[in-house]
């Protein structure tokens, strides 16, 4: 049992064993099932796999890839070719999980049942054996590893003007960090010493930030939102004790990947169309709390029409960003909030897009994390499919439940992540109840009213002096209580 006040008590194992038990809670499995360890046991060797799948040999390209410092479970990898009047080449690489995790084995049911990562305060539950998602699967510095890749002709403007997939042999020269290249881009911090190596290094970057920014540019002018998806990690000791919670702040290098990526999706949801294939989408809805967006905007003196447009709400958003950088953050979290999230749809190769009203865009998959989500190992498939012409390996109805359940456990899988997440921050302010601070309301339903602190970064219910709030509303609350093996942090309005 967990003394409230902190004392004599080791975090670390105690948040480890709350994880486990929220997530069996949830259902999902904890450990590898036996069966899928033997089959991990006996996979074929590389080069078998990269026989089957008459794979091309890219390993003489200079790959590269840009992802959290201490992950290990890389799914992507970059690399671009400069070629005649201003056309860049982009190629992305992809881990192919499903050439050692085929459809119905023991491998393949054990991902399903998860059908994500899920990344806790107290630990990292892979959805892949970590023999699979940090090693034989992950595409790791200085390894050949076998991937699926998509190859992307982008002109001078930024706009792509033509895909094709295949599969191929890779190498990583270079496991780059968001971090240090993020503040390189921006000129905030010194070249990374992985790029220093070359200067062909240091180009291939350049010119993969360029051709992101173009991408971006112009997603933004479609309508995209420009939004701060900035996300709460628990910072630690040198001990391992929990000492802070703050935001993990999007920077240069995270829209490098992130454009790419979506260029990497909207090619693949495109071209199964193209081929006649099904396919499952990565929806998200117009917004049904429009008319309180409408309202959070003109709090801010800017008008939005009274029906949902997406290029309507990122112009605001950008005006937002540029006049009220400081209070950008909290803005941006209660959009995000407000449109909803996202889901999993599948869609017939003739039949309507559901459309992705966060990106303005009618075509988006997922495909580029199949080390972490079990959908784009789905969309994988199916791509293995067009490019061999094989049949697709799911009918519509197979996908139309695959979404659903996948859609399901991703909700699950957030509540787990915020349940664990919500314990190590009751245990930073065990000490501090009668405390005041400033937050915004992130959450309001028949269920409750929920309220984001702007330091430490932690989320509470407003028990006391909620009636009126609602999301994105600024408020000072004062710590009435918490539970920390419930994870509870309950606010006062002050």
């Amino acid at each position: 049992m967990i003394d409230r006040d902190g004392n004599g008590i080791d975090d670390r194992i105690d948040l480890f064993e709350l994880a486990r038990r929220a997530m069996k809670d949830r259902e999902f499995l904890t450990d590898t099932p036996a069966a899928a360890k033997r089959e991990i046991e006996a996979v074929r060797p590389l080069d078998a796999a990269a026989r089957a799948r008459s794979a091309k040999d890219l390993t003489d390209l200079l790959w590269t890839s840009v992802d959290n410092e201490d992950s290990r479970d890389l799914d992507q990898l970059e690399v671009v070719e400069e070629l005649d009047h201003g056309v860049v080449r982009l190629r992305v690489a992809i881990a192919d999980v499903d050439a050692f995790a085929p459809l119905d084995s023991a491998i393949d049911l054990a991902a399903k049942q998860n059908s994500t990562s899920i990344y806790t305060a107290g630990a990292v539950f892979p959805m892949l054996d970590r023999t699979l998602s940090e090693n034989a699967t992950s595409l790791l510095p200085g390894e050949t590893r076998l991937a699926m890749v998509t190859e992307i002709d982008i002109d001078p403007s930024g706009r792509p003007l033509r895909a094709s997939h295949y599969s191929a042999i890779v190498r990583n020269w270079a496991k780059l960090d968001y971090t240090h290249v993020g503040a390189w881009l921006e000129g905030e911090g010194p070249m990374p010493a992985e790029l220093a190596r070359s200067a062909d290094f240091e180009r291939q970057v350049r010119v993969q930030d360029k051709i992101a920014q173009l991408l971006r540019k112009h997603r933004i002018e479609k309508g995209a939102l420009g939004l701060d998806n900035a996300e709460p990690r628990t910072i630690r000791d040198a001990n391992g004790r929990v000492i802070d919670v703050a935001m993990r702040v999007q920077n240069r290098a995270n829209q490098l990947v992130e454009s790419l990526m979506i260029a990497v999706n909207q090619a693949v949801a495109r071209n199964l169309d193209a081929n006649g294939y099904p396919s499952l989408r990565r929806a998200v809805k117009t917004p049904e709390r429009w008319g309180r967006i409408v309202d959070l905007a003109a709090g801010y003196d800017y008008k939005l029409p009274p029906q949902p447009v997406s290029a309507a709400l990122a112009g605001f958003l950008k005006v937002m960003k540029e006049e009220r950088a400081a209070e950008f953050p909290a803005i941006s979290l209660s959009v995000v909030k407000l449109v909803g999230r996202g889901e999993y749809i599948a869609k017939a190769a003739d039949g309507p897009a559901p459309g992705h009203f966060g990106l303005a865009l009618d075509h988006y998959s997922h495909s580029t994390a199949p080390n972490r989500r079990y959908p784009d190992v789905i969309t994988q498939r199916l791509l293995l499919a067009m490019i061999h012409g094989h049949k697709s390996p799911y009918s519509f109805d197979v996908l139309s439940k695959l979404g659903e359940h996948c859609s399901e456990r991703e909700a699950a899988a957030k509540k787990v992540e915020r349940k664990v997440q919500k314990s190590a921050a009751a245990l930073l302010v065990a000490n501090r109840v009668g405390d005041y601070f400033n937050g915004v309301v992130v959450g309001a339903t028949e269920k409750g009213t929920w309220v984001r602190i702007d330091r430490p970064t932690i989320e509470g219910r407003v028990a006391r002096g909620w009636s009126g709030l609602d999301v994105g509303d600024r408020v000072r609350v004062k710590l009435l209580s918490y539970d920390i093996e419930q994870g509870f942090i309950d606010f006062g309005r002050a």
